[in-house]
């Protein structure tokens, strides 16, 4: 039988990325006991009045068909929610609701792009975003980020890959995996860049909400200048703790979102009412327990940073946002692969290889901060004793 090239073009970028971390699935289904720290599935409870919403509504029968742009008092939430962030007004005609950001993302590549336009991505980048780009008949174009100087921008090297077939550039801050959050000058540069051009900017801003330490979280859709060629991909999962809801948006320019419709409800017409009244309530409201698991998170990050400091060729430094952190193994001369096969099968920690996320992530291993800071330390010992075996 005959496939689509899209199938040809994807099968690579699946299931492969993440073999270390399905190894390590199966081993534990045989009774092994491991420390998992590759997946970026948040370990604390979401807001439970988040939960009773959504269950309220359920049960009130919230249960048909929905509006393809997502409801009216859904978009109000988020209009709400980003004018305060912005401070400007942002109209309920701005956004579209998705069943989360890599949903959002595919359409939104979907939308923006031919077969053969380039795609920007800043390298170590998440490991779908190849997909996402390539599906459509993209071509994505690794810009390197040196991880010597924190994996921020390096806007020359922006400038450098920008090509007459060049289309968008797609950020990700806070970083996953980098925990690099940018700044407001680099935005703005990138937005020059992107200006100058004429690209689109795709911002992924699922980490927005975990900000660490004295940084501050800036989007380039804070900028009114910007607002016609920014996008923004986002969703509830992460910033809530609520990743199977599968709640998410994408927020742009009026016109943008009118494009972008016909394309969305082409894959999916509507999502489920009940999870749109809990995601309106989840942005409208403040709690508690999001507060405690950004908190928790920078808490974690410096237990595995202090339990490293004796490991030869390790080191690691706090991330500035997000919930994941990068181990930096090229003093022990081995790829970040190899490090985390052994990490696995010597140590019984499962971490995700730098090379997961591109050429620039060659070296390090991703260790996602969902266990508590006593699992934590021990992970650190096992990185250690690894480490120094070496």
């Amino acid at each position: 039988m005959r496939y689509a090239s899209a199938v040809d073009r994807l099968a690579h970028l699946g299931s492969a990325k993440w073999a270390i971390h399905i190894a390590g699935r199966q081993r534990a289904a045989r009774g092994e006991k491991l420390i998992f720290l590759s997946i970026g599935e948040p370990d604390l409870a979401p807001p439970m009045a988040i939960i009773d919403v959504a269950d309220r509504q359920m049960r009130a029968g919230r249960l048909r068909y929905s509006a393809g742009r997502g409801e009216l008092h859904l978009r109000e939430a988020l209009a709400r929610h980003y004018t305060r962030q912005t401070g400007r007004t942002i109209g309920a005609d701005q956004f579209l609701f998705l069943p989360g950001t890599q949903a959002a993302l595919a359409v939104t590549f979907m939308a923006i792009i031919e077969p053969g336009n380039e795609v920007l991505l800043l390298d170590p980048y998440y490991a779908t975003y190849e997909a996402v780009v390539t599906a459509p008949g993209g071509i994505p174009v690794p810009v390197p980020l040196d991880p010597d100087r924190g994996f921020h921008p390096d806007l020359d090297a922006i400038e450098r890959a920008v090509t007459p077939r060049t289309r968008a550039i797609l950020l990700n801050s806070p970083s996953n995996p980098t925990g690099a959050v940018f700044t407001r000058a680099e935005n703005l540069a990138i937005g020059e860049i992107a200006r100058r051009h004429d690209l689109w900017m795709v911002s992924d801003e699922v980490y927005a909400s975990m900000i660490h330490g004295n940084h501050t979280f800036h989007s380039p859709f804070f900028e009114k200048e910007l607002e016609e060629r920014t996008i923004v991909v986002s969703s509830i999962s992460k910033s809530h703790a609520l990743p199977g809801f599968r709640a998410g948006w994408v927020a742009g320019s009026a016109d943008f979102c009118d494009h972008l419709l016909p394309v969305s409800e082409t894959l999916l017409f509507g999502c489920q009412p009940f999870l749109e009244d809990a995601t309106a309530f989840a942005l409208d409201n403040h709690f508690d327990e999001t507060d405690a698991m950004k908190r928790a998170y920078l808490a974690r990050a410096r237990v595995l940073m202090n339990g490293v400091k004796s490991a030869r060729g390790v080191t690691t430094h706090l991330p500035e946002g997000g919930m994941f952190l990068m181990l930096d193994v090229r003093g022990t001369g081995l790829s970040g692969e190899d490090f985390a096969r052994r990490l696995l099968d010597e140590e019984a920690v499962v971490t995700m290889p730098g090379e997961s996320f591109g050429a620039r992530g060659a070296g390090h291993c991703r260790v996602a901060l969902t266990v508590d800071e006593a699992i934590m330390g021990e992970a650190a010992a096992r990185i250690t004793r690894l480490a120094n075996r070496l």
